[in-house]
């Protein structure tokens, strides 16, 4: 098992300086790597060489304010479609890509192939995940922003909930 765990660890390291990925080596088997996104800016995926298999987390998001039902079916589903990894709960409900892989199958492809699949899929869930399980949040944020003149660039993926007709209608009730 020493041998397969150490192959694993030259392999993680290979992969990581082969793709130039920013990381740290906080633990003898283990890799923190942080990878940048468009729309989730930056993803951190731990691989973790254990005994017998590669373990790969990353944090997603916290548990949602609003629409858990909605919030979870979205990432459930998606779970059916993943290579490699999947959307998973911890004790409180905060959500992580997880995944495992046979130490024997470590290799800089598979390496590459996971943390693809994690960018991917963080990246392409992201906005969506947060417009189910944080409108309220969101619609908050935007309005005090657009009050204070604040910039609202990171907000736009969100515009057109800002803007869709049941909000509207909310705004026109509300006193300024």
């Amino acid at each position: 098992m020493a041998a397969d765990n150490a192959s694993a660890r030259d392999a993680i390291k290979a992969a990581l300086d082969s793709l130039g990925l920013t990381y740290e080596h906080p633990e003898p088997n283990a890799y923190l790597v942080r990878l940048a996104g468009e729309h989730k800016l930056a993803t951190l995926t731990w691989l973790i060489a254990g005994e017998h298999s590669l373990r790969v987390e990353a944090f997603f998001c916290r548990q949602p304010d609003e629409n858990h039902a909605a919030f979870y079916r979205f990432l459930l589903e998606r779970n059916t479609r993943m290579y490699g990894v999947h959307f998973a709960l911890d004790r409180t409900g905060d959500v992580y890509l997880t995944g495992r892989l046979p130490l024997s199958a470590t290799s800089e492809a598979e390496i590459d192939t996971l943390l693809g699949c994690v960018l991917t899929y963080s990246d392409e869930t992201f906005n969506e995940a947060l417009k189910i399980g944080f409108a309220s949040a969101i619609l908050r944020e935007w309005a005090w922003r657009k009050k204070r003149g604040e910039s609202l660039a990171n907000l736009r993926p969100f515009e057109a909930l800002v803007n869709a007709p049941n909000h509207q209608d909310q705004q026109k009730k509300s006193p300024a």
